[in-house]
């Protein structure tokens, strides 16, 4: 279990702000959920609860969910399913239980790059920004390649609104398990993105591979290419849930079956 010496409820994002610089032992809170199963000791713990940051809206461009929504209220929104159907659900879904998922935050996830993580890859299929307090605006795939920890605060997730099909594939061992591979893929305005994670490792767009289906040709063909060329462009190693060659077969696989998903 982690623990803290100070608790500070924040009133303003600006005011949490300021009380993480003042200590680089200072942590910001989301669910603690995956943050009690470590036995870190932390200086002060922030919390963000008072902040209106558990939210789902949109505007003209986006919809913006706030850093401190949970997982089940990703899984039940009604305007998330107007768009994307029902893909947060299938990604979410088998995550421990409810009770579990109603206390997982986006933010905590999406901030900690955690590469087991199934809403990653969702997010970077949509083509997903991140919204910090001080570094403003950037897409989630650069805000992933970041190998510096970043001392800043989530704010939102902005996705594109846009009328979108898209699927997510998985593999586990159990269906409360860590997935072995998962892989998300969107069709939007006929052009393919494509997404992979627990590879084991941080989620990652597999860009040649959408290339080759996004160009044209005989579909059957291009898929057999890309089931081919995702494997090699697609860094996968082993790990206690399974092998480097068990996921380029499950690989070849799941993207299959998420390319038919998005092109009935």
């Amino acid at each position: 279990m982690f623990s803290f010496s100070k608790f500070f409820l924040a009133s303003s994002i600006e005011e949490a702000y300021l009380e993480l610089l003042k200590n680089k032992k200072n942590i910001v809170l989301g669910g603690t959920s995956y943050l009690r199963m470590g036995n870190t000791s932390w200086n002060t713990a922030i919390d963000l609860s008072n902040l209106n940051l558990n939210c789902i809206l949109e505007n003209d461009e986006f919809i913006s969910i706030g850093a401190m929504t949970t997982f089940r209220a990703l899984e039940t929104n009604s305007l998330l399913k107007k768009y994307f159907k029902e893909v947060f659900n299938m990604a979410l879904k088998d995550i421990i239980g409810v009770q579990f998922r109603s206390n997982v935050t986006v933010g905590a996830t999406v901030f900690s790059k955690y590469g087991f993580s199934d809403l990653i890859p969702v997010l970077l299929a949509l083509k997903s920004k991140v919204k910090f307090f001080n570094g403003g605006i950037l897409s989630l795939e650069d805000f992933l390649k970041e190998n510096t920890f970043r001392k800043d605060i989530l704010i939102e997730v902005l996705i594109p609104k846009k009328l979108s099909k898209i699927s997510f594939q998985t593999v586990r061992k159990s269906k409360s398990d860590y997935s072995i591979i998962n892989l998300a893929v969107s069709n939007i305005d006929n052009n393919f993105t494509i997404a992979i994670g627990s590879r084991p490792g941080k989620a990652m767009l597999a860009k040649k591979t959408a290339t080759i289906l996004n160009k044209s040709g005989d579909f059957e063909n291009k898929l057999f290419e890309a089931m081919k060329c995702i494997v090699e462009e697609i860094p996968l190693d082993t790990n206690m849930r399974g092998s480097k060659s068990y996921r380029e077969l499950l690989l070849k696989a799941l993207l299959k079956k998420g390319i038919q998903e998005v092109t009935k």
